[in-house]
């Protein structure tokens, strides 16, 4: 058996920025258990499982250690590979994952996703955590599903070096910084902590703004934002307040392409 395989950068214009995922196109759904041996393989940190169906695509994404219920660079990458690479022809792909069905629409080299909106409250600081993060105590801190903590400037923001042992300690889905744009023109910056399911720091997180794009639309007064995660590899989305929804838009490229040799065994 094989199984069609790709890798691409999502949120990103270029090669080497923005974050990486596998898509791989399997004729027939596969089981967990080799799904989640793929993603082990790959170790990155998401791949992506697509199969079609009736009426669009089952969609699955895998780290490698667990299944999760969203992952927004994966979603951009797979529509990607389908756009592009597999010529589909619909407007707009149908995606049936675990957190309902999500769309995406291609408009020329950018894509368009919309989302769960997850309204981020506010709530205490977990112990340990500042310590962990090596920063004072924040301006705010809130949750939806990840910890959500507001710094004073964006430069707070670039310059955290986290201690991951500490972290990794933490009780936590995932831990989001942030802070208002400065010299990058953007509305607002963060970056994204899940050492959990062994992403210490994910490149660029589709699915951390959904809580980031309701807190930065609500505290700007503006519903269309425009945000920068600031990782080593970076990423640029543009964001806006759709119906209930978080409409993200960004550009992906792709890495390589290659198949997966299964046995029969397996």
């Amino acid at each position: 058996m094989e199984v069609e395989m790709f890798q691409v950068d999502a949120f990103a214009s270029r090669l080497f920025q923005g974050n990486p995922a596998a898509v791989c196109l399997p004729d027939e759904a596969l089981s967990a258990r080799l799904m989640q041996q793929i993603a082990a393989e790959n170790n990155l940190a998401e791949t992506a499982f697509v199969t079609k169906k009736r009426d669009g695509y089952d969609l699955r994404w895998f780290t490698p250690e667990e299944e999760i219920d969203l992952c927004g660079h994966a979603t951009l990458a797979a529509a990607h590979v389908l756009f592009r690479h597999k010529k589909v022809q619909e407007t707009t792909l149908r995606f049936h994952t675990l957190s309902g069905v999500l769309r995406v629409t291609q408009s020329g080299e950018r894509l368009r996703m919309l989302l769960p909106l997850r309204e981020p409250c506010l709530c205490a600081m977990p112990e340990g955590l500042a310590v962990a993060l090596g920063i004072a105590p924040p301006l705010a801190v809130y949750k939806a599903k990840e910890y959500l903590l507001v710094l004073e400037n964006e430069a707070a923001v670039r310059e955290l070096q986290p201690d991951f042992q500490r972290l990794n300690r933490i009780d936590a889905p995932g831990i989001i910084v942030t802070a208002a744009g400065g010299e990058t023109g953007v509305d607002f910056v963060s970056r994204y902590f899940a050492t959990h399911c062994s992403v210490p720091e994910d490149p660029v997180t589709g699915s951390a703004h959904c809580s980031l794009a309701p807190y930065w639309a609500k505290r700007l007064g503006i519903s269309k934002l425009f945000a920068r995660q600031l990782s080593e590899r970076g990423g640029t989305l543009s964001c806006e307040i759709v119906n209930g929804q978080v409409a993200l838009e960004g550009e992906a490229v792709t890495y390589l392409y290659g198949k997966i040799y299964l046995s029969a065994k397996e």
